[in-house]
């Protein structure tokens, strides 16, 4: 195909979905952590769409926004009636007649297309045919409309029961999927008639309608799985499958090691480095980059977190967004790290949170160390200077500063910065009563028995 032809992609996104059973709208049901219509966004983007025109139904302004967001500039249509496929893509005749080369109509809830089928797709277009056609070899074709050919030529597609029982007997089924040359498209969308009992305008009659003017109508295959279209959660859980699979082995082709990839989830914009290191039942949420030789261990959750180089997260370790850790920090079992970062080589081995934070090189956190960032009302930033050495169960309550090098005893509580080099002791003194604590355990247990006579 000539690189140089332009695109106008239309999404078509205007169904309900009511089968999800969600006042969410279908489109924008996530898999691997985007909404299926910003996965249909990508892949046109990816495939040469130079202009993306989304068809929403009414009051679907939050379908618009999703497109919107996720493609700048994207052109939003309304199709104000619900009547056929053909008529949701006339809604955007205002992009079509603007003259591209390339009209090419995908749909809103199917995620697994890739941009090099789409690629293909267009590609008949620069040889002469007016009309391509994506379909697939079903493995049991019932339901699905059949591409009916004379020879080598495509004339229709058939729907089930419209067809013949020697038509039913065809594999190659129709995905729905379409390529128009954008100097024939608004003609041969317009001369889409409501023949059907529903008088709706459907799509798939393109084909009959090109066959009828003489102009070529190509086909193009790819597989049932990437065409797979979701309605329900079933399929929806299908399609995340399939995702994680084409995500894991790109992670894997990539120089990552994945002791058991099939629990091992990742995110559309999870990066992986080379020679990164990850456990089983790892979670990563949208936003996350691994650096170079990573190790993730067991059981841990991570989002929008940027791991350095030879950095070790885990097990049972949760970064949340905003949190870096430079090259050889370790962030170990049961830590948790929000907006905060963690210094080169710094260690938060076990048991502790640090929230709103700057962690110096070399600073150590003992087991059960707290920034206490949150008043109730606003977040405040704790600072953690380098070689700093926090004892165990300490709570630095921000906005405090801990100097350089200082050194804060087990068990406190610190209110005040601590100067470069400082021993901190914010505790309450020990007081030590020999004898007494078997007479206050009789005390105890006399209390107990009045209680209970």
């Amino acid at each position: 195909m000539n690189a140089a032809r332009s695109c106008l992609t239309i999404v078509l996104a205007a169904g309900e979905g009511t089968r999800m059973r969600s006042t969410t709208p279908k489109v924008l049901h996530k898999a691997a952590g985007r909404s299926m219509l910003a996965h249909v966004l990508a892949a046109a983007r990816e495939a040469g769409g130079d202009a993306i025109s989304v068809v929403v139904g009414p009051g679907r302004e939050d379908v618009a926004a999703e497109a919107e967001r996720v493609v700048p500039g994207a052109q939003v249509f309304v199709q104000a009636e619900r009547r056929g496929t053909a008529h949701a893509v006339l809604a955007a005749a205002e992009a079509i007649q603007s003259g591209y080369d390339d009209v090419l109509i995908v749909y809103g809830d199917t995620p697994l297309i890739r941009p090099e089928t789409l690629k293909r797709l267009r590609a008949p277009l620069a040889h002469g045919a007016s009309v391509v056609v994506l379909g697939f070899e079903a493995e049991d074709p019932t339901g699905y409309g059949r591409l009916i050919s004379k020879g080598q030529d495509l004339v229709a597609i058939r729907e089930e029961k419209d067809a013949t029982d020697e038509e039913r007997e065809i594999r190659l089924s129709n995905a729905g999927l379409i390529a128009i040359a954008g100097a024939r498209a608004l003609e041969l969308l317009r001369g889409i008639g409501d023949r059907n009992t529903k008088r709706e305008f459907y799509l798939t009659d393109i084909v009959e309608v090109a066959v009828a003017n003489h102009q070529a109508v190509a086909v193009e295959a790819a597989p049932e799985a990437e065409v797979q279209g979701v309605n329900d959660r079933g399929q929806l859980a299908v399609v995340e499958a399939a995702l994680q699979q084409r995500l894991r082995r790109a992670a894997m082709a990539g120089g990552a090691t994945l002791i058991a990839p099939e629990t091992v989830f990742f995110s559309h914009d999870t990066v992986v480095g080379q020679d990164v290191l990850i456990e089983p039942n790892v979670v990563f949420g949208p936003g996350v980059t691994l650096a170079d030789g990573a190790v993730i261990h067991a059981f841990s959750h991570l989002e929008g977190a940027r791991v350095g180089p030879g950095v070790s997260v885990g097990p049972f370790a949760r970064l949340r967004p905003g949190a870096t850790l430079a090259a050889g920090s370790r962030v170990g079992n049961f830590v948790e790290v929000k907006n905060a970062a963690i210094g080169e080589g710094a260690k938060l081995n076990h048991l502790t949170y640090v929230g709103d934070a700057e962690v110096g090189p070399r600073a150590n956190l003992g087991a059960g160390t707290i920034t206490c960032n949150y008043d109730g009302f606003a977040k405040h930033r704790t600072t953690i200077g380098a070689d700093a050495f926090i004892g165990v169960h300490s709570a630095l309550v921000a906005p405090v500063t801990i100097g350089d090098g200082a050194f804060v005893a087990t068990g406190s509580v610190v209110t005040e910065d601590a100067p470069a080099d400082s021993l901190v002791i914010a505790r309450a003194r020990q007081v030590t009563k020999p004898g007494r604590a078997s007479k206050l355990k009789a005390q105890f247990k006399a209390a107990k028995a009045a209680k209970e006579s």
